[in-house]
């Protein structure tokens, strides 16, 4: 495998889809691992490290929504699209509760699917990049730390936990602009769901009081869409 291609773990019982679609993400080079079955998936992607994961749902032995439960336990942040011929809005919400990326339905095209994971390795690069350059913020007359999770000022000192210190992070990278509430459940729980979200909302509770000894500094939610870490 060419180090410098991304690999991507495909998961289908169609044998000639499976094919099909591998050639054609081989051709646009990608590195592809094409298993056959959930249960298969499951070893590939325990034996191997992957970029994204593209899962059918409907599989003998193990479906694809177990198998993405499966991929989240051990990796709650990579990729993850699921491809069905299921369209039903019950199962489209339940592939998007387990955290899935993106849910598309059979028949699709090839060159959509093409851009949508371009767009989404993409944004992953460029967030892991920033992540590692960024470790240090002064946020009004607080200095944040994420390496030693510390939030402090002349007056006050915090240590954080790590949910609360990833959550100050990624809105500090997103100052005075739109942190998405998706993209911070999904990195941090692993899922937007409901019950994770009520979470996150406890944590930016949280967050707000530690930063209440600065009036210049305020955490505002965007209804329905996330939040912004507001500095003067």
């Amino acid at each position: 495998m060419d180090d410098h291609k991304p690999h991507i773990l495909l998961v289908e019982d169609d044998s000639n889809l499976g094919l099909v679609l591998k050639n054609y993400l081989e051709l646009n080079d990608y590195s592809v691992e094409l298993s056959r079955d959930g249960i298969l998936g499951l070893a590939a992607f325990r034996r191997e490290k992957f970029d994204l994961c593209l899962l059918d749902v409907m599989m003998p032995n193990m479906d694809g929504f177990t198998l993405a439960e499966e991929i989240r336990n051990v990796d709650p942040d990579i990729p993850l699209f699921f491809l069905s011929a299921k369209s039903m809005k019950e199962d489209i919400i339940q592939g998007y509760k387990l955290g899935a990326d993106d849910y598309i339905t059979k028949p699709f095209d090839s060159d959509l699917l093409m851009l949508k994971i371009k767009a989404i390795l993409k944004r992953n690069q460029e967030f892991n990049n920033k992540e590692s350059e960024l470790v240090e913020f002064d946020l009004g007359k607080f200095h944040f730390n994420a390496r030693l999770r510390t939030l402090t000022s002349p007056d006050e000192s915090h240590t954080l936990s790590p949910k609360e210190n990833e959550l100050l992070r990624m809105l500090a990278e997103h100052r005075n602009d739109l942190l998405p509430r998706d993209a911070a459940l999904k990195k941090i729980w692993g899922s937007d769901t409901y019950f994770n979200g009520r979470s996150m909302d406890v944590y930016i509770a949280k967050l707000r009081k530690y930063l209440r000894g600065d009036p210049a500094i305020e955490i505002v939610n965007i209804h329905g869409n996330g939040f912004r870490l507001v500095t003067q």
